[in-house]
Formats: C-alpha cells, sequence, structure tokens
C-alpha cells in the first residue's frame, strides 16, 4: 500500500463520501483520507465475503476517538484527531479480523458524534472481552512527540496526563444538556470500581501495547501512563486508550496522515493483542 497524498488544508477539501460498511451512513472525511477509508470498505466486504463469522471468537472493541462536531485536536497543518483515529480504527479492524482469532466491533465505525459513556455501553452491551480506544493527542509544546498508552486511575501518573485526561472526558461538552457527566468526586473512585482481574487484564494490555509500538515508532519516555479517563471506566473489560501521536507536533500529525505509519501502529497493536491473548491462555492453563 502506498502513502496518501500530502494535503496540506483538509479542511478546504471535505466532501462527503458513501461507506458501505454496514450503516448506509453518508460522513465527511477529508480528501486525504478517503482513499484509505475506501480501501477499508472494499477489504470489509471481501474479508465478510471470504470468512465465515467466528462466534465463539473473543471480541474486540475498538473506539476510534471524538467524531462528528468533535474533531479532537486539531494538528498544526489542519488534521483532525477525529479522521487519523478513525482511519487507524478501520486498519487495526482488518489486521485483527484478518488473524482469524478475533471478531472485532468499531463504537464507531463513522464520522458521527457518541458520548463517552454510550462508548463504554456499547461494548459492555456486545460482551466486549477487550476495549482499546484510539487517539491522538495536543500539547502547547510542540516540540513534544511519540506515542503512549494509558489505563484507568482516580489520579494521573503526571500532569501531563491529567491534562490529557480532562481534555479527552471533556469530548462531553458535545453530548447537550441530557449528558450524565462525571463529577470529580466520581472520578476519584473510578479505579475502585474497576475489578482486580479487569485492573491486572489492563496492565497486562498495556505493557504488551508499550512494548510492541516501541518496536516500530517513537514513543513517549515513561509511556506507560494513567489516569481517570471516562471512556476506560467500564469495570468487566481491560481497556486502554493508545495515543498514537501529538497533532500538535508537525512531525508526528504528518506521519499519522500517511497510511505507511498507521499500518506500522496498527502491527504493533495487533502484536500486542495477540501476545496478551497468549499470555491469558497461559495462566489459564497455569491455574
Amino acid at each position: 500500500m502506498t502513502d496518501l497524498p500530502d494535503d496540506p488544508n483538509p479542511r478546504m477539501l471535505e466532501r462527503r463520501l458513501l461507506l458501505s460498511l454496514g450503516t448506509g451512513a453518508t460522513v465527511l472525511i477529508p480528501s486525504w483520507l478517503q482513499p484509505a477509508i475506501a480501501w477499508a470498505a472494499t477489504k470489509h466486504k471481501l474479508h465478510q465475503a471470504s470468512k465465515p463469522l467466528l462466534k465463539n471468537a473473543p471480541l474486540i472493541m475498538l473506539d476510534a476517538g471524538h467524531g462528528g462536531k468533535d474533531p479532537g485536536a486539531i494538528g498544526v497543518a489542519g488534521t483532525y484527531e477525529k479522521h487519523v483515529a478513525l482511519a487507524s480504527a478501520h486498519a487495526l479492524k482488518l489486521r485483527l479480523e484478518a488473524s482469524g482469532r478475533y471478531r472485532v466491533a468499531m463504537t464507531r465505525a463513522t464520522d458521527h458524534f457518541i458520548p463517552l459513556e454510550d462508548r463504554v455501553a456499547i461494548a459492555q452491551d456486545q460482551k466486549a472481552d477487550l476495549f482499546v480506544s484510539m487517539h491522538a493527542d495536543s500539547v502547547p509544546d510542540h516540540s513534544v512527540r511519540g506515542a503512549s498508552v494509558y489505563t484507568l486511575s482516580s489520579d494521573a501518573s503526571d500532569r501531563q496526563t491529567a491534562g490529557l485526561a480532562q481534555r479527552e472526558n471533556s469530548s462531553d461538552r458535545f453530548a447537550g444538556p441530557h449528558f450524565k457527566g462525571v463529577s470529580p468526586a466520581v472520578a476519584r473512585i473510578l479505579a475502585s470500581l474497576v475489578g482486580r482481574e479487569t485492573r491486572v487484564g489492563s496492565a497486562q494490555l498495556q505493557q504488551d501495547m508499550v512494548q510492541n509500538l516501541s518496536d516500530e515508532i517513537d514513543i513517549l519516555p515513561n509511556p506507560a501512563r494513567h489516569a481517570a479517563f471516562v471512556v476506560l471506566k467500564s469495570a468487566e473489560i481491560p481497556s486502554v486508550l493508545v495515543e498514537m501521536g501529538f497533532m500538535s507536533n508537525f512531525k508526528d500529525e504528518s506521519a499519522l496522515r500517511q497510511q505507511s505509519h498507521r499500518d506500522r501502529i496498527t502491527l504493533a497493536m495487533t502484536n500486542a493483542v495477540d501476545a496478551w491473548y497468549v499470555a491469558r491462555q497461559s495462566a489459564r492453563m497455569a491455574g
């Protein structure tokens, strides 16, 4: 697969593209991303036609951050985080399904807004075995770059992570007055709502993600971090949030617009999921 052509101003070139992914939805995406999404739609159809549904396989829920009226972080060249997250989630879904080991679902397959708690509910309703939320951060210091992986905690591991959690949790300002937000008091006890098995599973997945991402792309110092992310609050499902890079860094933004770079990310994440399940099966056999 080739890299996508560079587009210095994607917001000026947005147009509607109909995706045939079983949703019948028409979504607004930039021209630089259309080849990747169209390719994903085609591969999705071919995959469904060539492989039977794996009813007993583990279900992995992929959560493409932001969407619709919530663009997420906006890069220095105008790239929207929501578009990068969606393209990466589609690519990861195809890669995971191609292994034949997993069923994969997405909280959103098109460019529309979903409140954070609804994303958790989708994973719970479908009885997902893993929950992976995909993002690309932004910070005032434009020199900061690299990937990182986050788990749920009542306290943030550092000031930068605290700011990240605040920004990600604030996505629900787009949900309107009917959304019941999480108060600071509730945020402090989120970690206690998560069972020990879920915490251990999340930590193991985080470790596997960090190890495999570091083999493929640049990562932050101390890349395994934690904070009170609303989207990770499921008490039953091991969950991580992966920040694939920084939209506020020109090199990271440019890389995330390239399909070849996103391929390295999704390869690393697939290897991490494989490692997680191997460790889980080994632990069950030993127990």
